[in-house]
């Protein structure tokens, strides 16, 4: 086995955090009791932030970000893994408090992984990855809480990134009518493709007016937060829920309780990190069914580990369509 391997490290000094490509050895892999050859890695807002070392994401420096990531066991301390089982973490911390994904090699603790669905390949686990798992979770909320195919309209905001992407095409596949919110007029023809039954800007969304506006979403799946999770609350029909899953448009929410106390309400709070794992298990197994790997191909591109400091800026600026998988290899 080789004693080093690539890997992108963020480092600070005085104060400044920075990344740079460099080998690293086994000896500096964090504690777990499965040793992985990672195969792919993604490319996620979280991602971004530890790369330009924004937002204090990562906890302990060095640090291999990389909150995603797919590959084949090398070795195994666990009954549940065996050497040459394909597996596919996401969250957990990984990336933030524990080496992630941005490496040619990863130490895990086997309950933070999941077996690659059958049939799915690992370039395809990692094109699902976070924004996938966050998409099915938000759906699975508000199934929970009453959405259903024949009950109207649903909201997707930020629809053209990678959350967005994967839930219009999950809503779609699924028989419900899938409304994509976007500011990008590039995007339209890629989100018809996936689904979308109808196209709106996102000032569409935004409060205007009153503390209440025209009830039209049966449901929602808020990608951005801030003033477009505000206009969303604003406009769901009595009983709708939205799943709140990204802050990209500010922390901040301004809304009044009219909404909720008026209209019934629901706001589901969306983190996928700590998912215990039969509900994580659940989430894969739907998606291997509804993400075929033609959707897939549509939503993704595959970009070199070099290539990751740059796209970390693109992320952070919104200038990114869909889901990057990181081929740690290339």
């Amino acid at each position: 086995m080789e004693t080093s391997f690539k890997a992108l490290v963020v480092e600070e000094h005085d104060g400044a955090a920075s990344s740079s490509l460099r080998d690293a050895t086994h000896d500096e892999l964090p504690a777990g009791d499965v040793l992985i050859a990672v195969a792919y890695s993604g490319l996620n807002y979280k991602d971004g932030l530890a790369v330009l070392g924004k937002n204090k994401v990562i906890r302990s420096f060095p640090m291999v970000p990389g909150i995603d990531l797919a590959g084949s066991v090398v070795a195994s301390d666990s009954p549940n893994f065996q050497p040459g089982d394909q597996v596919v973490s996401t969250g957990w911390g990984v990336g933030e408090r524990h080496w992630g994904g941005y490496a040619q090699m990863a130490r895990l603790k086997s309950e933070w992984l999941v077996p690659v669905p059958p049939g799915m390949s690992l370039r395809d686990a990692v094109a699902i990855g976070t924004p996938g798992v966050t998409a099915m979770l938000a759906l699975m909320a508000l199934e929970a809480h009453g959405l259903r195919p024949d009950g109207g309209d649903v909201l997707v905001t930020g629809a053209s990134g990678g959350v967005g992407s994967m839930a219009v095409a999950l809503l779609a596949h699924y028989g419900y009518r899938a409304v994509a919110a976007t500011g990008k007029a590039e995007a339209h023809d890629y989100l018809t493709a996936l689904g979308a039954r109808e196209i709106i800007s996102r000032e569409a969304i935004a409060p205007q007016g009153g503390p209440l506006g025209t009830a039209r979403w049966q449901g929602a799946i808020d990608t951005v937060g801030g003033e477009m999770l505000a206009g969303a609350l604003r406009t769901l029909t009595y009983g709708g829920s939205v799943a709140a899953c990204g802050n990209a448009g500010g922390f901040d929410l301004h809304t009044t309780v009219l909404p909720f106390i008026l209209r019934g309400v629901n706001l589901l709070g969306i983190d996928s990190l700590p998912v215990p794992l039969d509900v994580r298990r659940t989430a894969w197994a739907r998606l291997a069914e509804a993400l075929p790997h033609e959707v897939l191909e549509r939503t993704t591109r595959v970009a070199r580990l070099a290539e990751v400091p740059a796209l970390a800026g693109e992320i952070m600026q919104g200038n990114m369509r869909g889901h990057v998988v990181i081929d740690v290899n290339a």
